[in-house]
């Protein structure tokens, strides 16, 4: 009799559980035929008050009684998924973000973003959603217009065109292709002219108006419009006197003039911070609503407590959180979280795979490296190396024989260091010996007498080889560091003059995070290549570039100047006095764009598909390249504008367009490059908007800021 009491309990339960499941999946926020504004107003009307403060938070619990599964969005992602709750994840790392950007190729950073993403929905599956976040904080879209920011290596540029261009190109990648759902939630990073460490919780960005629209809102702006980016998190710092946790900007431009509807967050200690450091409010509650009513919807902070008490004291209305958390709840409904597994394409991923193991993002990892690595320097074409030829190498100092990992990395599923990437290629016919430095009575001088050609590794560690905020040398930098010399260490730069002189034939491999001034190894050696850190291919592909089974293509995305005399104050942030290539008047050490080839290209042929455009219209450049060496090679096609009788002040050349190409050998191909109305204007205070200024313009067209091949000039409409 017990157990048929048993039997009938049992049944009942799971008739209510039954139950239970049909008519939460019967909530209309589970419908995904209604509109998406619907859904959210209803997912919200179930919540308590509770439980909307929850989802204000970086890690939101379940929600057992609606069936809502906990949401985590510390996940970061710069050049492959890394941090999540708990420490890094293996996954497929690429170059850092500033060598990703020296790709100058938006096809590739979609590849990159994509693979990124899909690895992100792996773990989310296999974790359950409790480690890895469907929220990824990259790409980082902060620009690199000051060379000694301790952060430069986050960074993708100085150029807002490039940077926003290339930062579209991996929002789309990491969010996917499908229409409706997206596979994570890309996270720009850090709302705005953010480029110092040193006290950035208290600095004060001071930006007129014309720098704020013209430079620094560009990027994020155009990940948000053109991009359509989820999420973003806000910068430490202020922006004239206004708190970037707080400031009006979030509100009167990102969300009622871009459209943004997505999740806002701020930086870990960005409520604190109002407090403590900036001292615009007295109190945690204060802080919380001064957020809160800025358009803040998850805060990195323990949160509960102060906004509980800033509604119970009256600065804060239940309203206020639930206008806030619709963002997020967009954000997750857009991700696929609630809506049948067979309408969600992501669904479809078990959890099982491990492509950070296969092939396929192998592969990609090696091209990218590839196409990161920018020649500098290359006399009498000692570069590439024959390996038929070399039958000894010297490889010197201490990144030859590293691949250093630095914030925010991912756990790399194998790495090659340059030395065996060297080894690999040459095989067992050739010796190729490794020495860290040549303080044992001139071993690595001797080693690189003997050798045929020396390869000396020069630059920093990403980490400094020291815990958070400590252990750097005055030339290097990291999160929480500025850098206060930009030249290499003494001993890096007497490594190379005692190498070179043991052996002539003396190639500098400079693996940095930012811009040197090497203006001494530039006279005193023959070739010089520049790579960012952190890739697990770094030295196959370094191989493939120096015995010329990859052609480098790599361009700068920044200025390196001759000296720090060069710059201005770092804490200056008026692009207009002398900032990047736009307003630099000096001579720089290497240009804006700058790379070289082991083949050459001829520019040709520039015409203008008509002789004037207006604002609202849009003119398509074109120009014939040639491949005249014997080489198959990439160029990297730039085009810069100039206005040439604008009534206020505008940028020396600005980069307007650029497409990175392979040619083979005698090949000549057209490329076109759109130049709308819109991308000559500039920020007219009075008026409060952008202006096209009626006059003429001159476009640039050529292989660097510089190097420019040919010129043409058409005439603005205006408006």
């Amino acid at each position: 009799m017990l157990c048929r009491k048993r039997v009938v309990v049992m049944k009942v339960l799971l008739l209510l559980a039954g139950m239970a499941q049909v008519l939460m999946a019967a909530e209309p926020f589970r419908d995904p035929k209604l509109p998406l504004e619907e859904r959210v107003n209803n997912l919200v009307s179930l919540l308590t008050l509770d439980e909307k403060i929850a989802f204000l938070g970086q890690g939101v619990p379940a929600v057992e009684r609606l069936g809502i599964r906990s949401f985590t969005n510390f996940t970061e992602g710069l050049h492959g998924l890394g941090w999540a709750r708990g420490g890094s994840i293996t996954s497929t790392q690429f170059p850092q973000s500033i060598g990703l950007a020296s790709t100058w190729d938006r096809a590739l950073l979609r590849q990159v973003g994509a693979a990124v993403g899909l690895e992100t929905r792996i773990y989310n599956v296999k974790t359950d959603g409790k480690v890895v976040g469907l929220a990824i904080r990259t790409p980082m879209v902060d620009l690199g217009r000051e060379p000694r920011w301790g952060r430069n290596e986050e960074s993708l540029g100085e150029d807002p065109f490039l940077d926003g261009t290339l930062a579209v190109a991996m929002v789309k990648g990491l969010q996917g292709d499908d229409p409706k759902y997206v596979q994570v939630a890309a996270t720009l990073k850090h709302f705005v002219a953010n480029n110092n460490e040193f006290r950035r919780t208290s600095s004060d960005s001071v930006v007129d108006e014309r720098d704020l629209r013209e430079y620094y809102l560009v990027p994020f702006q155009k990940a948000i419009v053109e991009g359509k980016a989820q999420s973003f998190m806000t910068a430490y710092n202020l922006l004239n006197q206004q708190a970037c946790t707080a400031h009006p900007i979030l509100r009167s431009i990102v969300i009622k003039e871009w459209g943004f509807d997505g999740m806002i967050c701020t930086d870990a200690g960005g409520m604190p911070n109002l407090m403590r450091s900036q001292k615009l409010v007295g109190s945690l509650p204060e802080a919380a609503a001064l957020a809160v009513k800025a358009g803040i919807n998850v805060f990195l902070d323990q949160h509960a407590g102060p906004v509980k008490e800033a509604l119970g004291k009256g600065l804060l209305t239940e309203d206020d959180i639930v206008d806030r958390i619709k963002g997020n709840l967009r954000m997750r409904m857009r991700l696929g979280e609630f809506d049948p597994p067979e309408l969600v394409p992501f669904s479809r991923i078990t959890g099982k795979e491990e492509p950070w193991y296969g092939p396929q993002h192998k592969t990609l990892a090696r091209t990218a490296t590839q196409k990161s690595i920018v020649l500098l320097k290359n006399d009498k074409d000692l570069l590439p190396l024959n390996k038929l030829a070399v039958r000894s190498v010297a490889v010197i100092g201490v990144n030859g024989n590293e691949v250093f990992s630095d914030w925010y990395a991912g756990i790399p599923p194998y790495t090659v260091t340059p030395v065996e990437g060297i080894r690999s290629k040459l095989g067992p016919a050739a010796r190729v010996r490794y020495m860290r430095d040549n303080i044992n009575n001139r071993a690595a001088s001797n080693m690189a007498a003997e050798s045929d050609v020396a390869i000396v590794f020069v630059g920093n560690n990403p980490t400094c080889g020291a815990a958070f905020g400590q252990g750097c040398l005055p030339s290097e930098g990291k999160e929480a560091v500025d850098r206060k010399e930009i030249d290499l260490p003494k001993d890096q730069l007497n490594l190379v003059n005692q190498i070179v002189r043991a052996n002539p034939k003396t190639i500098v491999v400079l693996k940095a995070s930012f811009p040197y001034s090497i203006g001494a190894i530039q006279e005193s050696v023959p070739a010089i290549l520049y790579m960012a850190h952190s890739s697990q291919e770094e030295g196959n592909a370094l191989a493939d570039v120096l015995f010329g089974d990859f052609n480098p293509g790599g361009r700068l995305a920044q200025t390196w100047v001759k000296s720090v005399a060069d710059l201005p104050d770092m804490m200056d942030y008026g692009i207009r006095k002398g900032r990047t290539y736009m307003y630099f008047k000096g001579q720089p050490l290497y240009p804006f764009g700058f790379g070289l080839s082991y083949t050459t290209f001829a520019y040709s042929n520039l015409r203008t598909s008509a002789d004037s455009v207006n604002a609202a219209g849009d003119v398509v450049v074109s120009v014939e390249i040639k491949n005249t060496g014997s080489r198959a090679g990439d160029e990297v096609v730039q085009m810069y504008v100039r206005c040439l009788n604008s009534a206020v002040e505008r940028p020396i050349r600005q980069l307007r367009g650029f497409e990175r190409i392979t040619l083979q050998p005698n090949e000549t191909r057209t490329v076109r490059l759109p130049l709308k109305g819109t991308d000559l204007a500039y920020w007219d205070v009075g008026k409060q908007s952008f202006v096209v200024e009626p006059g003429r313009i001159g476009i640039m067209v050529g292989a660097s800021s510089v190097d420019v091949r040919l010129e043409k000039t058409i005439e603005v409409t205006g408006k």
